[in-house]
């Protein structure tokens, strides 16, 4: 186990905020534990749609980062790869570990940081974070430190909150869901707190993730903006299936180590 005192200051602050929301996302866990099929995002779009994972993962070894509950783990341990996940919340690794007994699928569960994970250089084929590292932990120390775990060619997928949702949310979450208004400055976008929560989160311009991502080793080979189908539903108050419908709620970037 980490130490917790040594931790960054948004890394604990982010601990602390993920032990308290743990318990909100048991059931959506347990949920996603029992899929066969993966869904992704808010909206729950099915894999056959979103096309996050490559065609083969038989026999690679893969990492999630900020795994969470486990489920994203799990999806990939059924497609054959050996799976490592991390999370920096110890409560949420609670839900993943009694999920992992009762589907009886084990794989190894880290309390970790994804801006520094212990493994040697070049220990995956494949990493993957759904929201998790992609937006709580810092881009400009988690994604060198993807691309240090990832083999030559080795993949990086990543989903996160679309830039044009981020500009365009309220401060505060009772002001209802994203509208059609910028509401804060594109230039100088990076760490971003909102004034009604205790967690930190992170965004970046398009143009600051592809040369963050070509400088640590990258090349970019797709960004995948999510639409969501007509009658789709989320329970996340900040966003409208009308907004996510005109405008991406989400995006998924994917690299390829060189």
């Amino acid at each position: 186990m980490d130490d917790a005192s040594t931790l960054p200051e948004h890394v604990a602050k982010n601990r602390e905020y993920w032990d308290l929301q743990a318990a909100d996302y048991v059931a959506s866990g347990e949920r996603s534990w029992a899929r066969d099929e993966p869904k992704w995002g808010i909206f729950g779009i099915p894999e056959s749609e979103a096309r996050l994972l490559p065609e083969r993962l038989d026999g690679r070894d893969a990492i999630e980062l900020g795994c969470g509950t486990g489920y994203v783990s799990a999806w990939l341990a059924r497609r054959g790869a050996s799976v490592v996940g991390i999370d920096n919340s110890p409560k949420q690794l609670e839900t993943a570990r009694r999920l992992q007994d009762e589907h009886d699928l084990h794989f190894p569960l880290l309390l970790g940081n994804a801006e520094a994970v212990p493994y040697p250089d070049a220990s995956f084929d494949f990493a993957i974070s759904e929201y998790g590292a992609a937006l709580w932990a810092d881009p400009y120390k988690w994604i060198p430190e993807a691309a240090r775990l990832l083999r030559p060619g080795g993949e990086l997928v990543f989903l996160t909150n679309g830039l044009i949702a981020v500009l365009c949310m309220p401060d505060y979450e009772a002001e209802g869901p994203a509208t059609d208004r910028l509401r804060r400055p594109y230039f100088g976008m990076h760490r971003t707190e909102w004034p009604d929560e205790e967690g930190v989160e992170f965004h970046l311009g398009y143009g600051n993730w592809i040369r963050l991502l070509r400088d640590s080793g990258f090349e970019v080979t797709d960004m995948i903006e999510l639409r969501p189908p007509e009658g789709a539903r989320t329970r996340y108050p900040w966003m409208s299936l009308e907004w996510a419908r005109q405008w991406p709620s989400e995006e998924v970037w994917k690299a390829r180590r060189r």
